[in-house]
Order: structure tokens, then sequence, then C-alpha cells
């Protein structure tokens, strides 16, 4: 699940990714902010949910990808749209655009 929140100030986004799966004891953020390297996600234990705030270019789209134990990649299920990579499988996009 992706939460934004847009700034009047500044030309960025916060992105809160959100992420569960039921095997999952570790998960990784990754992305084309990250350069494709891993960022740690914490799990919230109340909630059962892996959670990671990036502040993000607005008016772009990036692409990225969650990986769970270190050996399990998955898409977010909520995100914003899906494109081909070169590994044969889809990755999951962010939008940040604006939305008045």
């Amino acid at each position: 699940m992706l939460n934004k929140r847009f700034f009047k100030t500044k030309n960025e986004a916060e992105v809160t990714f959100e992420f569960t799966h039921p095997d999952a004891e570790q998960v990784s953020l990754l992305g084309e902010f990250t350069d494709w390297q891993p960022v740690p996600m914490k799990l919230n234990k109340k909630e059962g949910v892996f959670k990671c705030k990036q502040r993000l270019p607005v008016d772009q789209q990036f692409h990225f990808r969650y990986l769970i134990n270190g050996d399990i990649w998955d898409n977010d299920h909520q995100a914003d749209d899906y494109l081909p990579n070169t590994f044969g499988t889809e990755n999951s996009i962010v939008n940040t655009q604006r939305i008045n």
C-alpha cells in the first residue's frame, strides 16, 4: 500500500510504503529511487505491517519492488501501476503526480 503526502513548499512527496506477507521475517524496499539497493523496512508488530518512508520528487513515476527474506521478490498489490522489467516479470510503479 502506498500513502502519499505532498508538501506545499517543496517539490517532493513523502511516500509511505506498507507491505504485508505471511512468511516475511524481513522485507526490503528496492527501487529506482534507491539505485536498486535494499532499504530495510521496519515491522510494526502491532499492525503486522512492514513500513518505510521515502521522499521522492513530484510529477514522476518510479519502478520498485519488495524483497522478502532476502530471496523472494513481490510487488505492491495496491501500486499505482505495473510495468514489465528486463527479468520477464513486472515492477510496481509509484506515481508522485499531484492530484488537485
